[in-house]
């Protein structure tokens, strides 16, 4: 070989540096095309425009460095993580997919919306995908290229259609599937799913899945967690499930399962937490009682018998045991929640013997102690009076006895006493003075005795005392008017004497006071006829004299009743009306000049002496007018012309909220009597039509003062001078003037004075819905229309709770205060109880009785906090009006029931329900109302965070129906076993 060709020459030397070059050239090729895919992500998702989320992500910034990116040693991007970033917009996963290391993608926990292309699909390399708890639409994509997907997150991702179960199974290395809280059709429970034998973690809960637990599960022996909650299960739990040795959480609670445990059921000895509540289960507990790792324990709302296996007594970890509403018999055992830090136990509704387990808060932790309803005797044991972590103490409806522990009263953070309905004896000790945290005290039907402590004033929190039934004496202490928040005093069938003391009239939020059968005597104090919420009044079988205060007349009472007593004198004709008819029996001293019942006044019986002395000073008083008419006269026409001069001299603010075709003196001039169209309790509301033919509300709110001169024009009603804006004009004008939304009344305009208050609406010809479905226009309203005004009203909620800049509680959502247009489209109207949420306040800080009868959440009887999903439960009961054709409130509901009760009553079997349905609803449609009474349901659970937030709402109503988050739960003799989802509390 000759010499030229064994030489390096300086042609060999680039190449060979070329060749050494060329994968950092090809690397930084790649970069720069990852870098310009991340920067046109960075423009579809930065909404807002100074998110700082994407501060790092610029042209002249490593992407290495980007925030939420993660890449390759060769610079190429491996991982995308943005999770609850706030991020909005729609998803581009054609410029995502461009991204060809890509392995991992974490977009859960924002609110992206749109629907998913089969772009998606090109993401090959993909082994983790999460879009879960988002606001995707449509079905979800094609996913079969992505075989190698090992983690799948699409939970609460808001995707429809039919669920692409073929996609699943080319993913034979997934490890975590979870698709569950969707509206899709996930259609049978697949046998195929044993296929994915990797699997660790499957979520299908909430996903409308239906048919039986297949056997293949079994096969799954990684399985660390199962949900299948809140679905269409049915038949029996497979004896496969005992494979899977590995399991941690079970949870299938709300679906329609039947039969007993599984023989080997027992095996799941890493199971922590299982709950199976809501279901038809029956048989025994004695295959669980191997289970010793069990944290939680949740069977309730099923039919299981027998004992409770006395195994439980030693199991070291449990914290939580809830099997309440089943068939339940024996004594729980003694060692029971003695082991771990003890949270709750709830065994209510059974037929449970014996004591009360004494060591549940033997670690100082305890917090409800739920065991009402059952056959325990024996008394409270003293350790409880030493738990100072409880909140809710109930055992009532038993067979215990005995003395309540004194400590037991005075349990610091305690909220609920209830041992009503039992054999206990003695007093209500002045230990209560230390329950800071009480709001409700429930111990009638009992054989307690002695007088009530005066120190119960100092639970300053009290907003219930219900002591009927039982033997207390004594007076009741002057103390009591330190109570501002007590909302029901029932005393009924005691032995309480001495007056009511006038302290009594400080309880500004008293609605319901019952002291009958007592010896109370004295007068009846005229300072409760200032008690301005007052609805329910009971005083009969007493010793009451004198005569009854005129001053009850200013109450609004539903209940009346001061019979047998020996009152004396007339009765006010305020009160002479048929409904009190019975009220007054009893008292042979009464007259009347209305109630045939009663003997007519004498001018004795009527105070002549009094009358007689006011006769005499009247007609002194018409002397000495007479005696001054001139100067009178001579006054008033002086008046009258300061009175003229102030009118021309009126400023009037003038705030328009939209473009304006009309002006001022359009609307002063209008506002007569001639265009009165409607009267509330804050003002009148006139139809004024403009020259234009347009139409326009006014709403008048009346002023807190009173000053007695007319303001405007010489037809405008009577508007005190110098009043205050009222609270109501100013929250209506607060919370409408920033509003808008098509399912919300438009505000044009206020218009106001020193002494007038006038809004400016659209004007809404067809009324509101309580007129259309309770009055003679009910039959008009078809159930498509019915739908869409439940999915209007629902999404003007909606905007109110999450759309707005801050969150709008109405805090007077009812059929009447939903306004109706020409096209019978529904809008949210009437906002003068509404407040709204500061970012720095808490939204449940409001403590005014709020609201509606028959619409008020259940939590304001005794907690008054105002949240959105107070909302939601006056919704709930819309919904029931719209379904039903009923009023909140009827007499065949029977007493104190209203329309939640009443469907809850109903659910008994499907005749009965659908027996519900309004008779005017086709039978074709009669489903579709089924399924919008199911969410009327979930809307009117009794706790505030079962109910679902409106924009759930607005979802389960736009896909039809919920995703049976609530069951209608059938026992073997056709009664209703519960309504509600998982954690129901008997309040």
């Amino acid at each position: 070989m000759s010499r030229a060709t064994n030489s390096v020459t300086p042609f060999h030397c680039i190449l060979l540096l070329l060749l050494l070059l060329s994968p950092l050239s090809l690397a930084a090729s790649a970069s720069s095309e990852d870098l310009q895919t991340l920067l046109a992500i960075k423009t579809a998702l930065q909404k807002p425009a100074t998110n700082a989320l994407f501060t790092s992500w610029t042209p002249t910034n490593s992407i290495s460095n980007f925030t939420g990116i993660t890449c390759n040693p060769d610079g190429s991007v491996v991982s995308i993580e943005l999770p609850n970033r706030q991020l909005t917009g729609t998803v581009p996963f054609d410029s995502i997919c461009r991204l060809k290391s890509l392995e991992k993608l974490s977009l859960g926990s924002n609110s992206l919306s749109g629907v998913v292309s089969d772009e998606l699909g090109k993401c090959v390399n993909l082994e983790y995908l999460d879009l879960g708890n988002n606001l995707f639409s449509g079905s979800v994509p094609d996913l079969s290229p992505l075989f190698r997907l090992r983690h799948l997150y699409l939970n609460s991702s808001g995707f429809s259609g039919k669920f692409p179960w073929d996609s699943v199974w080319n993913m034979t290395n997934l490890v975590v599937l979870s698709v569950g809280d969707n509206p899709f059709d996930v259609g049978p429970f697949p046998e195929r799913v044993g296929e994915l034998s990797q699997l660790t973690w499957l979520y299908l809960s909430n996903s409308n899945i239906n048919g039986t637990i297949p056997k293949g599960i079994g096969n799954l022996k990684e399985l660390v967690n199962l949900e299948v909650s809140n679905c269409f299960l049915s038949g029996e739990i497979p004896a496969e499930i005992s494979n899977l040795k590995k399991l941690w959480q079970l949870e299938m609670y709300n679906n329609s399962l039947v039969g007993k445990f599984p023989p080997g059921f027992g095996n799941l000895t890493s199971l922590e937490n299982f709950d199976a509540s809501m279901n038809y289960l029956h048989g025994d507990l004695s295959e669980l009682r191997s289970l010793t790792n069990l944290v939680t324990l949740q069977l309730f709302v099923n039919e299981f018998s027998g004992e409770v296996p006395a195994e439980f007594g030693e199991f070291k970890k449990l914290v939580n045991l809830s099997l309440y509403t089943n068939e339940l018999t024996g004594v729980l055992p003694l060692k029971l929640g003695s082991w771990a830090k003890f949270d709750y136990i709830d065994v209510s509704e059974n037929f449970l013997t014996g004591p009360i387990p004494p060591g549940m808060c033997n670690r100082g932790t305890m917090k409800e102690l739920l065991m009402l309803q059952n056959r325990f005797t024996g008394g409270i044991p003293a350790s409880y009076g030493d738990c100072t972590s409880l909140t809710r103490f109930r055992v009532s409806n038993n067979s215990l006895s005995g003395v309540v522990p004194r400590r037991v009263w005075g349990l610091p953070n305690v909220g609920l006493i209830d041992i009503a309905f039992n054999q206990f004896e003695g007093p209500i000790t002045s230990d209560i003075e230390n329950a800071k945290s009480l709001t409700q005290l429930h111990v009638s039907s009992n054989k307690l005795s002695g007088e009530l402590p005066p120190e119960i004033a100092r639970a300053t929190g009290l907003k219930e005392i219900d002591l009927s039934n039982n033997g207390f004496t004594g007076d009741i202490p002057a103390s009591i008017g330190d109570l501002k928040q007590l909302y029901s005093l029932q005393l009924q069938n005691n032995k309480f004497t001495g007056q009511i003391p006038e302290t009594i009239s400080s309880c500004v939020a008293l609605n319901l006071v019952n002291m009958a059968h007592n010896s109370f005597s004295g007068k009846i104090p005229a300072t409760i006829g200032s008690l301005p919420v007052l609805n329910s009044l009971n005083l009969s079988e007493n010793q009451f004299t004198g005569q009854i205060p005129a001053t009850l007349a200013s109450l609004k009472l539903s209940l009346f009743d001061v019979s047998y007593n020996k009152l004396s004198g007339p009765i006010p004709d305020s009160l002479s009306i048929e409904a009190y008819n019975s009220s007054f029996a009893g008292n042979t001293g009464l007259c009347s000049q209305n109630i045939k019942f009663f003997r007519r006044c004498s001018p004795d019986s009527s105070g002549s002496k009094d009358l007689r002395l006011l006769f005499l000073v009247i007609a002194v008083g018409v002397a000495v007018l007479f005696s001054s008419v001139s100067f009178i006269t001579f006054y008033l026409r002086r008046s009258q012309k300061e009175q003229e001069k102030s009118l021309r001299e009126d400023s009037w603010d003038f705030k328009s909220f939209h473009l304006l075709s009309f002006s001022e003196d359009e609307i002063l001039d209008s506002i007569k009597k001639e265009n009165l169209i409607g009267k509330g309790g804050s003002g009148n509301v006139y139809k004024v039509v403009l020259g234009s033919g347009k139409e326009l509300a006014v709403k008048h709110i009346w002023n807190s003062d009173s000053g007695g001169r007319r303001n405007t024009r010489s037809t405008t009603p009577m508007i005190p001078k110098g009043a205050k804006k009222s609270s109501e004009f100013d929250a209506e004008v607060r919370t409408l003037s920033s509003i808008r939304h098509v399912n919300v009344v438009k505000l044009y305009c206020s218009i106001t004075s020193e002494d007038s208050s006038l809004l400016v609406y659209e004007y809404l010809p067809n009324g509101s819905l309580w007129d259309r479905l309770h009055s003679c226009g009910k039959m008009g309203l078809d159930w498509e229309v019915r739908y869409e005004i439940a999915v209007g009203a629902a999404k003007g909620l909606e905007y109110l709770h999450h759309g707005c800049e801050k969150l709008v509680i109405h805090r007077d959502v009812k059929s009447s205060n939903i306004l109706l247009d020409e096209n019978l489209k529904p809008q949210i109207a009437d906002f003068g109880l509404a407040k709204i949420v500061q970012a720095n306040a808490s939204k449940d800080s409001t403590h005014v009785i709020a609201g509606t009868h028959g619409y008020i959440a259940p939590e304001y009887g005794y907690t008054y906090k105002v949240t959105e999903k107070s909302d939601v439960y006056s919704f709930g009961v819309v919904l029931m009006e719209l379904v039903t054709g009923k009023k909140p409130i009827e007499l065949e509901y029977g007493e104190n029931k209203d329309i939640v009760n009443w469907v809850s009553s109903k659910l008994k079997t499907k005749e009965s329900v659908l027996s519900m349905v309004d008779s005017s609803i086709p039978e074709a449609h009669r489903e579709e109302a089924i399924n919008v009474l199911r969410i009327a349901i979930l809307c009117t659970a009794r706790s505030p965070t079962l109910r679902p937030t409106m924009r759930r709402v607005v979802q389960m109503l736009e896909d039809g129906g919920p995703c049976k988050l609530v069951g209608i739960i059938i026992s073997k003799d056709g009664g209703s076993k519960k309504e509600e989802m998982k954690g129901y509390d008997k309040v």
